[in-house]
């Protein structure tokens, strides 16, 4: 079994002096945890930036103004808007593919097996909007009360990490399939609660992209640069419009096929057809290119749409986009007032009382009225510390916040993000150290 699994790892590719100096970052861009640890370096930079003697000079760079322009259309906004509203698009886009190929062909295909993934994420949402509501009831800060509701999943997977293999597969299956119905449910909240005056014209504009997109797809078209530009377009109307900009990407990236287009017979026909153009059946130099070019097609569209888009993105999410949006969001000058903010107080209880709290709640609703069981492996208490590490909002909570508040409110409340957070991911590896078992249960 060894000598086929390193069969299957090596290469027939030459090698070359720049591959061994490539290699070892590859690996670590591929390693599941790395992107959370680039972004608590992002996070740290940024708070250590902003309470330094540099905070002016590294504040002022996010408010740099960028423009772009097409004619008479001109679109004029600080290096933090496009950050916020352009990048984070793309950001939503993977989101979009991740929700896609995991209501077609993962764990929420199945209503038996998503139930208490869901029905956690329900109560991990409810409950911390009901307690930021009770506080803040009758304050202007009352609008932010979607902050405490999301998840942030490049920080849970990086402290399952650091928890090794005596997680087991049921929790992280649980976490991640939470973190995916988190999305959807922040996905709602950005679309229904923090919509701005529509401006019908570009919303029209907008969904008549969308249109274009679902047309070129029943047309067969397999350009990704036609569907990019045609995408550009439908992130300006929406824009432009007052719905915020990065629905787009969740629209588009749920609208992309999860489908091959080549089968396994067909990328087979083309790799014999080449053989034996390889091989002098027809020694033609032409033929040999065609027949190449077609193998490689075929090989390129074995992998469906959305697992070529994820795998080409994904990257570009964990180690530029986010950390680029945590560098311009968590830079907070803390002030040991601001600690005691009432609005940053109420993000930190939803966070850290209020998402275990739901997350538990529900999902012992959900079992004890038969809709869902436990996974292998996974008791109380472990649903428990997951709960609690399911409490760490960053990227999505910040990007609510940013929505939903200005002013004071709004550095109380990415305050009360940064400290919830913390204490979260303190509580819920204390937690589940103590719970899991010493060593991990031995595979069968």
């Amino acid at each position: 079994m060894a000598h086929a699994d390193d069969e299957a790892h090596t290469s027939v590719l030459p090698s070359e002096p720049v591959d061994r100096l490539v290699g070892p970052f590859a690996r670590f861009l591929h390693v599941e945890a790395a992107g959370g640890v680039v972004l608590l370096g992002a996070t740290f930079s940024a708070l250590l930036l902003a309470n330094s003697p540099l905070a002016d000079a590294f504040l002022a760079i996010w408010k740099t103004d960028l423009t772009l322009g097409f004619g008479s259309f001109v679109m004029s906004h600080s290096l933090k808007h496009w950050i916020s509203d352009g990048l984070m698009a793309v950001f939503f886009f993977v989101i979009g593919l991740e929700v896609k190929r995991e209501v077609v062909q993962g764990q929420l295909r199945d209503l038996r097996t998503a139930a208490l993934p869901m029905a956690a994420a329900l109560g991990g949402m409810l409950v911390p909007a009901g307690i930021y509501l009770a506080l803040q009831s009758g304050e202007p800060a009352a609008r932010g009360w979607g902050i405490p509701m999301a998840t942030d999943i490049a920080f849970v997977v990086g402290c399952m990490a650091v928890l090794g293999s005596r997680v087991p597969s049921g929790l992280r299956v649980l976490l991640l399939s939470l973190a995916i119905a988190d999305d959807i449910g922040a996905i709602l909240v950005i679309a229904l609660g923090y919509t701005e005056q529509l401006a019908w014209g570009w919303l029209a504009l907008g969904v008549a992209g969308i249109l274009v997109v679902w047309l070129l797809a029943k047309l067969g078209v397999r350009s990704v640069p036609a569907y990019a530009l045609v995408g550009f377009a439908v992130w300006i109307g929406f824009h432009e419009s007052g719905v915020h900009a990065t629905i787009a990407g969740v629209i588009l990236g749920l609208m992309t096929p999860t489908r091959a287009w080549v089968s396994t017979q067909r990328l087979k026909a083309a790799v014999d057809r080449a053989d034996r153009f390889l091989h002098g059946e027809d020694r033609a130099r032409s033929a040999q290119l065609a027949a190449l070019r077609e193998m490689e097609r075929a090989a390129r569209e074995r992998v469906s749409p959305l697992e070529r888009l994820e795998n080409l993105l994904h990257p570009w999410q964990s180690f530029l986009i986010v950390p680029l949006f945590a560098l311009a969001n968590a830079g907070v000058p803390i002030e040991p007032d601001a600690l005691r903010d009432p609005v940053g107080v109420a993000v930190a209880l939803g966070l850290t009382v209020g998402k275990p709290l739901g997350i538990v709640t529900l999902s012992w609703l959900a079992v004890a009225t038969g809709l869902a069981r436990l996974p292998d492996g996974v008791s109380w208490p472990i649903v428990v510390g997951g709960g609690c590490l399911a409490g760490i909002g960053f990227t999505m909570s910040l990007f609510i916040a940013g929505l939903a508040l200005q002013g004071d409110a709004l550095a109380a409340a990415k305050l009360g993000v940064l400290s919830g957070s913390a204490i979260s991911a303190v509580l819920g590896m204390a937690l589940l150290m103590r719970s899991l078992p010493k060593r991990a249960p031995a595979s069968s």
